[in-house]
């Protein structure tokens, strides 16, 4: 009973830091471009580049569609194979757990409709025969008629139950969000093309009205703009 809570504690933190890890590497790979691609002629098209049919095969709302009806899905169409052990560990850890707790739950059950068989009928005792049929667990428990006993196992095995359900959405939820994001940053421009221009600074009011005055400066973030060059 511990043992299985203690797994899904475990497995929700390995799979939140496992998701985290691989969002950073994909950002500093965009980030850091291959060496070669830098001594690539201009009349190659860098792979890094944003490219509009490559955004038109690539849809963010089918990998999202695709994550949500099987786990893992979306991370095969972003072409994230590495990231499969991960999701599925995430979701049939919980999923495990869930039906280990609903079978104890249900050995709990029928050992104690059992002892209120036997007690309202007015034995002492239950018949060896019967014992026998139970988990080896739960044996000494009906034979002294343990009923509190058995009742604390089974509400506990109910709520460990209850927990590994809302470990399965968060992690199903987390491979949705896992496959919708790196499909939106797969093409995200990052590429050499961008530039960062500094205006010359300019006085200016902080405040309409209020007289206070103050230097702005104005950032203009594009792809640089090549202009022709006209000889006259």
């Amino acid at each position: 009973m511990n043992r299985a809570r203690y797994l899904l504690v475990f497995t929700s933190f390995l799979a939140v830091h496992l998701v985290c890890l691989g969002q950073q590497t994909d950002s500093l790979t965009h980030l850091f471009p291959p060496a070669d691609s830098v001594h690539r002629g201009a009349h190659v098209k860098s792979p890094y580049a944003p490219d509009s049919l490559a955004k038109k095969q690539h849809d963010p709302r089918k990998a999202t569609i695709r994550s949500a009806i099987i786990p893992g899905w979306g991370q095969i169409y972003n072409r994230k194979y590495w990231k499969l052990p991960i999701v599925y560990a995430a979701i049939g850890i919980p999923a495990y757990t869930f039906f280990y707790n609903r079978t104890w739950y249900q050995n709990c059950q029928a050992a104690i409709s059992i002892i209120d068989t036997y007690a309202d009928s007015g034995y002492t005792a239950v018949p060896d025969t019967v014992i026998s049929k139970l988990k080896p667990k739960l044996q000494p428990l009906v034979a002294s008629f343990n009923d509190n006993a058995l009742r604390t196992y089974r509400n506990e095995f109910r709520k460990d139950e209850d927990y590994s359900v809302l470990f399965f959405l968060l992690f199903w939820g987390l491979n949705v969000v896992d496959a919708t994001v790196d499909a939106h940053l797969m093409y995200f421009d990052v590429s050499d093309k961008l530039s960062i221009h500094l205006k010359q600074p300019s006085p200016g009011f902080m405040v309409p009205g209020s007289g206070a005055t103050g230097i702005s400066l104005v950032f203009d973030i594009h792809k640089p703009h090549f202009r022709p060059l006209s000889l006259q």
